[in-house]
């Protein structure tokens, strides 16, 4: 298995019960949990750790990155997972909420939060929506798919981030903006059967944003309606909530659902990885990690 980046957050004095374990979506890497989330929750008392999925971030893989699909990315979560001190909460979006729910039926976790998710059938729907009200960005993450060569700020502002958001801002973010692999985006794009859904009595929640050009608001309450809970929008908020203003409330959110909602229940044990689904054991993984 290639090496990971991991960037790790801990706080001063004692962790609480359950980790938390962040997995970001398509284009990205662990980095876009950096900038507000990891730290904001280690001041509160969490364990944080954001994973970049092979060929993402510093992970290793990049020259190989079609080449990977959905099952390797499930694979790296369950490598992370197990670098935690505990099972943690998983915690997805986008992309990462379909490789989260994937992860939940390989391995039982104390819970998971599901961030403006692809739903569970896939985002081929989403993706023809995009095309049809939004064709500028549509274009724009095809030419970043196909010639690798970057996307336009204000593409990157339209995909990630609400009306609110300033062009400067997007500008930030546009040089780590990277490809996706083609293979795992024909996975989760709709054109495979309904996968299976975890067991009943794991706790999701499911969160959307009410301005979100990616995963729309009909798309949320599908993923909320099979997970068999209520979806929570964060009014004038666009794709990217760990970075809109305003994204105090999202992690306040989450950091209150765990609290009342997964720590009130029974922490399932460790398991040993699964390598079902493995081509290579376990003793060759790699895992580099990036503590405070």
């Amino acid at each position: 298995m290639p090496q990971l980046e991991i960037l790790c957050h801990r706080p001063a004095g004692p962790a609480k019960p359950a980790p938390l374990l962040f997995v970001h979506g398509a284009f990205c890497g662990a980095w876009i949990w950096e900038e507000h989330f990891l730290p904001w929750f280690a001041e509160q008392g969490w364990e944080a750790h954001a994973v970049s999925l092979r060929g993402h971030g510093a992970s290793e893989g990049r020259g190989r990155l079609n080449s990977f699909g959905i099952a390797d990315y499930i694979e790296d979560v369950l490598t992370a997972a197990d670098a935690c001190s505990a099972p943690p909460v998983l915690i997805g979006h986008s992309m990462g909420g379909m490789v989260v729910q994937r992860t939940l039926i390989r391995r039982r976790f104390p819970g998971a939060v599901l961030m403006a998710s692809a739903p569970p059938h896939g985002l081929l729907e989403s993706t023809m929506r995009l095309a049809w009200s939004d064709p500028y960005v549509f274009q724009q993450m095809g030419m970043l798919m196909t010639f690798s060569n970057g996307i336009e700020a204000e593409a990157v502002r339209r995909a990630m981030f609400s009306d609110q958001v300033p062009l400067e801002v997007a500008k930030r973010y546009e040089p780590l903006m990277q490809e996706e692999s083609q293979r795992v985006l024909l996975d989760i794009g709709g054109w495979i059967p309904f996968p299976l859904l975890p067991a009943r009595g794991v706790a999701v929640t499911v969160l959307g944003a009410e301005k979100d050009r990616l995963i729309p608001k009909d798309q949320v309450a599908v993923t909320a309606r099979a997970f068999r809970t209520e979806p929570v929008f964060f009014p004038a908020m666009g794709h990217s909530m760990m970075l809109e203003p305003g994204w105090e409330a999202v992690a306040g959110h989450i950091a209150d659902w765990v609290e009342t909602t997964v720590l009130k229940r029974p922490a399932p044990q460790r398991k040993a990885l699964d390598t079902k689904s493995l081509d290579t054991g376990a003793s060759d993984t790699g895992v580099r990690a990036a503590a405070d």
